[in-house]
């Protein structure tokens, strides 16, 4: 829907189309539709922004250090939560890309002087971000510093398992995670139907979720950081493998597939092929965001799961404690499964398209 036209075409056609009649507000939807249009920037875009925020952070508080203002906690406290608000208030008063940039670098700025201002006890620290980004999410409603607060509220829960040595509990996290991302893509139309609120907060918390997810299944893979018994990995796993499951058969209503036996042999090769990832979660998780994607077709989460399995799959394939001959086997057996699903799938598509 590039102009008015457009949309007017697409409202005759659901006023055409519906048994009962229906009334738009045409102008309002229109009005609407220009204002998003018009503050609309890509992700990239928005990318480049937390990037230059962060650069922008980091020179900031090199000037800090030179200025010995770490000396003074208190000092380092005060100034963090006026930068904390100073970021918020830019947020709200303008949506420029070089404005969202200023309030990103002061956001992670104030955050980084409250850690160093209140560093005696790290759990309350933790519980201090949680709280500071709970509030932004609620109260700011911007999309980066929704994004933002996303990372710090899922990066925290890990912090604060790990520096605690509650191994077990990563693991569980991961769980929830995936039960959580999992929920969000697919209620998004109740999500976002639901209130003006959660209309806003929709877009950067599925995609805080997505990188929070991903990272969190990145930081569990490295081993020597995260010990933890065979049996918590499992349990993450089996999680995953549930979620991914009921995706495949809401994707079967997707891809036309009725027939019980294509999708009972779908059901088989989908287990034979995450059966050796259960051990670790990180395969499993990558598989899991990249059907969501593809379910809801969201593109960035699409490709940033591609690019986390690639990775995963490669961790997982140097770590094997076992020898190159059974590696390249374990390799070609998981290759021939996906060529198996794509024959299976791509046949009854076909079909249906003849029909």
């Amino acid at each position: 829907m590039r102009n008015k036209e457009n949309i007017k075409n697409v409202l005759d056609d659901l006023r055409a189309t519906s048994s009962k009649e229906i009334h738009f507000d045409e102008e309002a939807i229109i009005a609407a539709y220009q204002e998003k249009s018009t503050n609309h920037q890509s992700l990239s875009i928005k990318i480049l922004s937390i990037f230059g925020g962060i650069m922008a952070c980091l020179a900031f508080l090199g000037f800090i250090f030179i200025a010995q203002i770490f000396d003074s906690k208190i000092g380092l406290i005060i100034l963090g939560g006026i930068c904390i608000a100073g970021s918020a208030l830019i947020s709200r008063l303008s949506g420029k890309t070089i404005m969202d940039t200023l309030s990103v670098t002061f956001f992670i700025t104030g955050f980084t002087l409250l850690g160093f201002g209140i560093s005696k006890d790290e759990n309350i620290v933790y519980i201090v971000f949680i709280l500071l980004s709970l509030c932004t999410l609620f109260f700011v409603q911007s999309y980066i510093l929704s994004f933002i607060s996303v990372l710090i509220i899922n990066g925290c829960i890990i912090a604060f398992a790990a520096d605690n040595k509650m191994y077990s509990l990563s693991y569980i996290i991961i769980a929830l995670q995936a039960i959580a991302t999992t929920f969000l893509f697919l209620q998004e139309a109740k999500i976002i139907t639901r209130n003006k609120t959660f209309s806003k907060l929709y877009d950067p918390v599925r995609t805080g979720m997505v990188f929070s997810f991903l990272s969190t299944l990145a930081f569990l893979s490295l081993e020597f950081l995260v010990p933890a018994p065979i049996f918590y990995n499992c349990i993450s796993s089996v999680v995953i493998v549930i979620a991914i499951l009921y995706v495949v058969t809401l994707l079967f209503k997707t891809l036309h597939i009725t027939n019980t036996t294509h999708k009972s042999i779908i059901y088989i090769l989908t287990v034979l092929l995450l059966s050796p990832t259960l051990l670790t979660p990180t395969i499993s998780g990558a598989i899991l965001i990249i059907l969501l994607s593809f379910f809801i077709n969201y593109r960035t989460g699409f490709a940033v799961a591609i690019i986390a399995l690639v990775y995963f799959i490669g961790k997982f394939y140097y770590d094997l404690h076992f020898t190159l001959l059974t590696k390249s086997i374990l390799l070609f057996v998981s290759g021939v499964i996906f060529l198996a699903i794509y024959f299976f799938t791509h046949k009854n598509l076909t079909t249906d398209e003849k029909i």
